[in-house]
C-alpha cells in the first residue's frame, strides 16, 4: 500500500474550501478530486484548488480515491456515508456524523463487514489549546474535575451564512451544529457522559436573512434555538451547557472546568488555539506560552487552523493499522449525547446515554508534529 491515501471531497459548499486549503499541511493524504450534486459548484472548486471534478458516481467509483470526505448537509450524512461504504471506500464525515444512534450503528455494521474505517469531525479538540487542557487534567493539575460550565451563544447564523436554511431545520440548531465542538472536547477531557437533562425553546418562529445574496428572505424555524442542559459524566463531573442563537451579547466564558484544587479556563472548542488559564494561589496564570504544540501556532488568516488533522490522523492510522482519534465510537457517543439533550428538552426528563466510548488518545506535541508534512 502507498504511504499516501487519495482523498475525494463530496460536497463543495462553504466548508469544502478549508479542507482543500489545509490538507497539504499533512502527511498521508492527498486531495485528488471533488464532486457535488451541483456540478457547477464542483467545477468551481476543482479549478480553485487544482483538483479533478467528478460526478458523484464517478467519485464513488474512482480507483485513486481511498477516503471520501462527506461534506453534504447533515440530513444527508447517513445516506451519503452509506453510499461511500457500499462503494468500498473509507468515509470521514463533517459533523454531526449522523442524526441518530440507529443510523450510526447501521453504518458501523457496514464498515465492520467491509473492513472499512469511519471518522468524523470535529477535530478541533486535537488543537494545541485543548490538548494542553487534556495534559493538565491527566496530570491532575487542578485535581478531579467535579463540575463546570460551557456557553456558546450568538444572534444566529442567518447574519453571515449565504444559505443558512439548514441551520434551522432538522439536523441543525445550536446543539447539533455547535454542540459537536463542545461535547467532543468535554468527552476527550472527562470521558463519556452518563445522563443528561435539558430544557429547550425557540426565540421566534421564523428568522430573517440579513446576509447576501438572500437579504430579507424568511426562514421557518423547525428546531430549538435555545437549550439549557446539564450533563453528568461517568467520572462524576456535572457540566452545565447553554447553547443559543437567541442571544445578542453575553459575558460568559466558553468553557470553565472546576477541579478540587483549581479552575481551568479552556478557550472556544471551535478553534484549535487560544489561551488556557489555570488557577494558582495568587490567581489565574496563562500557561499556554510554555506549551509548544504545533497546532497552537497561527497559520491561517491570523488563527491556528488545522482542520483535516482528524482526517490525516485517520489516514495514518489506516496505514499503520492503529486506532484513529476521531473515531466512529467517539463520534457516535457525541451524537447520542446531543440527540438525548434534544429529547430531554422535549420531555423534561433525565435521559440515560445508551452508548459509551474510550477517550481518544492524547495528541501531544511530538505526535502532532508526526501528522505534519514538515
Amino acid at each position: 500500500m502507498s504511504n499516501t491515501l487519495g482523498i475525494g471531497i463530496l460536497g463543495c459548499g462553504n466548508i469544502s474550501a478549508a479542507y482543500m486549503r489545509l490538507a497539504p499541511l499533512f502527511r498521508g493524504i492527498e486531495v485528488r478530486a471533488c464532486a457535488d450534486l451541483n456540478e457547477t459548484a464542483a467545477k468551481a472548486r476543482s479549478e480553485e484548488f487544482g483538483l479533478r471534478a467528478e460526478t458523484v458516481d464517478g467519485l464513488l467509483g474512482a480507483d485513486d480515491i481511498d477516503i471520501i470526505v462527506n461534506l453534504t448537509v447533515p440530513a444527508a450524512h447517513f445516506e451519503v456515508s452509506q453510499s461511500v461504504l457500499n462503494a468500498g471506500k473509507h468515509v470521514y464525515s463533517e459533523k454531526p456524523f449522523v442524526l441518530g444512534v440507529e443510523e450510526g450503528k447501521a453504518l458501523a455494521t457496514i464498515a465492520a463487514d467491509k473492513g472499512l474505517r469511519i471518522g468524523s469531525a470535529p477535530d478541533t479538540f486535537l488543537g494545541g489549546a485543548h490538548q494542553l487542557a487534556r495534559h493538565l487534567i491527566d496530570a491532575d493539575a487542578v485535581g478531579k474535575v467535579t463540575s463546570g460550565t460551557c456557553f456558546v451563544q450568538s444572534p444566529g447564523m442567518e447574519m453571515w451564512h449565504p444559505n443558512p436554511d439548514f441551520f434551522f431545520q432538522r439536523g441543525g440548531g445550536p446543539i447539533l451544529d455547535l454542540g459537536p465542538y463542545y461535547i467532543s472536547n468535554l468527552v476527550q477531557l472527562l470521558g463519556p457522559v452518563k445522563r443528561v437533562m435539558a430544557m429547550s425553546s425557540s426565540g421566534s418562529e421564523e428568522r430573517t436573512i440579513t446576509s447576501e445574496p438572500r437579504y430579507g428572505q424568511k426562514i421557518k424555524v423547525e428546531t430549538p434555538t435555545t437549550i439549557h442542559a446539564v450533563m453528568e459524566f461517568h467520572s462524576g463531573a456535572q457540566i452545565t451547557y447553554c447553547a443559543s442563537w437567541d442571544v445578542w451579547q453575553h459575558g460568559h466564558s466558553n468553557m470553565e472546568l472546576y477541579g478540587r484544587n483549581g479552575t481551568l479556563h479552556v478557550p472556544d472548542p471551535n478553534f484549535f488555539g487560544g489561551e488556557v488559564r489555570m488557577t494558582e494561589k495568587n490567581g489565574f496564570v496563562n500557561i499556554s506560552e510554555a506549551w509548544h504544540h504545533p497546532f497552537a501556532k497561527s497559520n491561517d488568516r491570523g488563527h491556528a487552523n488545522y482542520r483535516t488533522a482528524g482526517l490525516a490522523d485517520m489516514a495514518q492510522a489506516i496505514l499503520a493499522d492503529r486506532p484513529h482519534r476521531c473515531s466512529l465510537e467517539f463520534a457516535l457517543h457525541v451524537v447520542d449525547v446531543m440527540t438525548s439533550i434534544l429529547s430531554s428538552g422535549e420531555s423534561g426528563r433525565f435521559i440515560e446515554i445508551e452508548t459509551t466510548c474510550e477517550r481518544p488518545e492524547a495528541l501531544d506535541p511530538d505526535a502532532a508534529r508526526g501528522l505534519l508534512v514538515a
